[in-house]
């Protein structure tokens, strides 16, 4: 191994720089995945196992640059191509169960919220009873804890099972739909002669499509719980911080609330530098994603070739090399993840420190000022902590919405590719799903929706069209 680098520098040196980059967000060749040696061999590639071209995973300057800001209104075709097939889950005949799972989350959630609640109001019992030292009051609030912990637990693992089987039956479902629609009236060869990002259909399906559903059910329930605890312990703010009094040069300023606008500017002020600083995350994790399918379509194709004849074994060195150059853009696109990660951590970490801090530093005049009990302080502290982090909920789950987002693109630039199978065929689109699927019978109007879906969606490297 080289203890230098090309132009001299040291390993300490290069990581230092790394570092540097990372927290100022500036581009360097070293974080590109494009930045591999386009060499003669590499073009010899077949197409699905080629890195992926220039533009395709890290910042690019110029204001023309394809990648990383495609139209957000791309974003949201894919989307919507992507949930008019997920949903059918939820249709008959599969609705009775789909629908009851649903439910019983929904009922565990706001379960968890009145246990939540309640271990709230236990916080001011508990400490105003120390603060007033009285062991009779402590002892009966202990009592009380074990049931509430109990529920909490039971609630918990209820939640697990639920969750689970909710994703499973989700993933098993979409799986069959996707595995039908690719392998029925020779899509499945045909779609190598259609435009558009669709290469390792198989990938997507195994493992695009897991993720896809897996998140969705994971940011839905989060989401709920985040909600609903902010709209309850927003109240809870606003009734035990009550109002604060300023006096400047004889003028009173007073701030009803002002612990939940605290916790309003607090939150406003995370998640505005989480998404400054992870604006990228998407487009790296979609790199990331491409390039360890291209990785293995490249390995796998060399494996076919030792299986057949001894005449295909002849390129052996041209797949050397494509491999090789595979492998380098696998690293390349995980140390631009690192990178990413890197800085969305900060935020995130920085975050989970300073919350119940800040809390506190907010409670803390009018606990000295005689305003709020020992308890009244712990339990706005505990409230502020859980109403910045409900509004926090973009930020504790970024990584795992770029994660979600760039194998839903994936999926849908796969069933877009199928859709034009179709209509190149001149047949209606999308007729081939599971019979319980909602399109299979739908009117005409709705299977040409996909048809304008479709229209002028660019592929993942921004570089083709399905059009």
């Amino acid at each position: 191994m080289r203890a230098q680098s090309e132009n001299g520098e040291g390993p300490v040196a290069i990581g230092l720089q790394g570092l540097l980059q990372t927290l100022t967000g500036a581009a360097s060749p070293r974080l590109r995945p494009d930045a591999a040696d386009r060499s003669p061999a590499l073009r010899s590639c077949p197409k699905d196992a080629q890195p992926p071209a220039a533009g395709t995973g890290e910042r690019r300057k110029g204001p023309g640059s394809p990648g990383l800001r495609r139209r957000a209104s791309d974003h949201l075709k894919l989307l919507k191509r992507f949930w008019f097939s997920a949903s059918g889950f939820w249709h008959p005949p599969k609705a009775g169960a789909a629908r009851a799972l649903t439910a019983l989350l929904l009922a565990i959630a706001m379960l968890q919220l009145l246990v939540q609640y309640s271990l709230n109001v236990w916080n001011r019992g508990f400490f105003d009873a120390i603060g007033r030292r009285d062991g009779v009051v402590l002892l009966e609030q202990t009592m009380l804890f074990v049931p509430l912990a109990a529920g909490s637990v039971t609630l918990a693992v209820a939640a697990v099972w639920g969750r689970m089987t909710m994703q499973r039956c989700w993933r098993a479902w979409l799986s069959e739909y996707v595995l039908q629609l690719w392998m029925t009236e020779d899509r499945w060869k045909r779609l190598q002669f259609v435009e558009g990002e669709h290469e390792n259909p198989e990938f997507r399906i195994a493992e695009d499509v897991r993720i896809a559903t897996d998140a969705p059910v994971d940011l839905a329930l989060g989401f709920l719980a985040s909600l609903l605890t902010a709209l309850t312990f927003i109240h809870v703010l606003w009734t035990v911080g009550g109002s604060m009094t300023f006096d400047i040069d004889g003028i009173s300023l007073v701030i009803p609330g002002y612990l939940v606008v605290g916790a309003l500017a607090y939150s406003f002020a995370i998640n505005g530098g989480i998404l400054l600083i992870g604006r990228e995350l998407t487009a790296v994790v979609e790199s990331k994603n491409r390039t360890e399918a291209r990785f293995r379509a490249a390995t796998g194709r060399l494996r076919e070739s030792a299986e057949g004849p001894a005449a295909v074994t002849s390129d052996f060195g041209v797949q050397r090399r494509c491999i090789l150059d595979a492998v380098h853009q696998v690293i390349s696109a995980w140390r631009a993840l690192c990178n990413q990660l890197m800085r969305v951590t900060i935020v995130s970490n920085a975050n989970t420190l300073l919350a119940p801090v800040v809390g506190l530093a907010l409670a803390a005049p009018q606990y000295l000022a005689g305003g709020l009990s020992l308890g009244e302080l712990a339990q706005a502290s505990a409230a502020f902590v859980l109403v910045s982090g409900a509004f926090n909920w973009v930020c504790d789950n970024y990584p795992r919405l770029a994660d979600w987002s760039s194998s839903a693109h994936r999926v849908a630039h796969l069933l877009l590719s199928l859709d034009q199978v179709d209509r190149d065929r001149g047949k209606p689109v999308a007729t081939a799903g599971p019979k319980n699927h909602p399109q299979t019978d739908a009117p005409q109007r709705e299977r040409s929706s996909m048809s304008d879906i479709a229209r002028g969606i660019p592929a993942i490297d921004g570089t083709r069209s399905l059009r």
